[in-house]
């Protein structure tokens, strides 16, 4: 599915823009499929709005994402059909760490509405939360668990493409969820099997930067076709960011994005991974695997996955998903 995309001024790359003009009114009163209804708004994405909602029938809570039906490339439906071929909207769906979704509907007539299940703050809230520290166990337990995710993900022919902390969210913690990370917000996704040929897409390149740059692959930053391995290099510098509390290329002085890309892709290139990864043996040494991953190669996930079970053990930890943020 083609999408158009431009750069905002913090560097992240977005289709144009789909969110609605107008916010939802008198949310209060409209319904999503007789059953969903309307509350406040608790965010702002890419494309649209975030709100609240209520399930009438048994008064539990939901988020609900919306557009404008007017929207030149409906976003919604996009995403909807993404967590279709991940599983999560079947009535039965278990699959840990993807969120349920319970409908695609019109809200009113004037908007889509996607009903999701509703979950608590992202690994960026609880960084904060931390007070911008996490502990190594904490770390460590993060990319046991955020490598599960994204295996799901490729698992099922789809590569995510816009790694970040704002993406990991964890379960509510009135469910008693929040020791589950879940991974969020699909707009970027796309598909590297051909659903039809079932053959893996063509390695191609100038293409344009899909992601958010603080992220990204080096190989995304020279306009390549995007696979598996960039969505684990991207990982392990968000993995980098939550141990050091920011990346080397963050605070760039630049005139305008393109050139802050630029600079961005350069340092990725010329800083070692020694040196990125400093006191983080195990850090380095998934990095050099990811950044040397072939375009059409499989990850060997257990392996990435070993190398952080086996730091957990060397360091006396277990993965006990006693996150840092536990009880706070």
């Amino acid at each position: 599915m083609s999408q158009q995309k431009k750069t905002t001024p913090s560097g992240h790359v977005q289709r144009s823009s789909l969110a609605p003009k107008t916010p939802v009114k008198n949310s209060k009163t409209i319904l999503v499929d007789a059953r969903y209804k309307l509350g406040k708004r608790i965010g702002k994405g890419n494309f649209g709005e975030v709100r609240i909602g209520k399930d009438i029938r048994n008064n539990e809570d939901v988020a609900i994402k919306t557009e404008s039906i007017n929207a030149k490339i409906p976003q919604l439906m996009f995403e909807y059909n993404i967590y279709r071929q991940l599983g999560a909207t079947d009535k039965m769906h278990k699959m840990k760490g993807i969120p349920k979704v319970y409908c695609y509907k019109l809200a009113g007539t004037q908007y889509n509405a996607l009903v999701l299940e509703l979950l608590g703050p992202s690994l960026e809230d609880l960084f904060s939360v931390c007070e911008r520290k996490f502990s190594l166990k904490t770390i460590l337990m993060i990319a046991i668990h955020t490598l599960h995710r994204i295996e799901t993900v490729h698992e099922k022919g789809i590569v995510y493409r816009d790694i970040k902390p704002e993406n990991f969210v964890v379960g509510r913690n009135q469910l008693k969820k929040d020791n589950t990370i879940y991974i969020i917000d699909f707009g970027l996704a796309k598909e590297y099997i051909d659903q039809r040929t079932k053959k893996h897409i063509l390695y191609r390149e100038k293409k344009n930067l899909t992601g958010t740059a603080r992220y990204m692959s080096i190989n995304t930053h020279l306009g390549k076709e995007q696979s598996r391995r960039d969505d684990l290099e991207s990982l392990g510098h968000m993995y980098m960011y939550l141990a050091r509390g920011s990346l080397p290329w963050q605070g760039l002085k630049v005139q305008n994005a393109k050139e802050r890309f630029q600079k961005i892709g350069e340092m990725k290139k010329t800083i070692p991974i020694d040196s990125l990864c400093e006191g983080y043996p195990e850090m380095a040494e998934y990095m050099q695997y990811v950044r040397h991953l072939e375009f059409y190669e499989e990850p060997n996930y257990k392996f990435l996955q070993h190398i952080f079970s086996n730091a957990l053990h060397k360091y006396g930890f277990e993965d006990d998903q006693m996150f840092d943020w536990i009880g706070k």
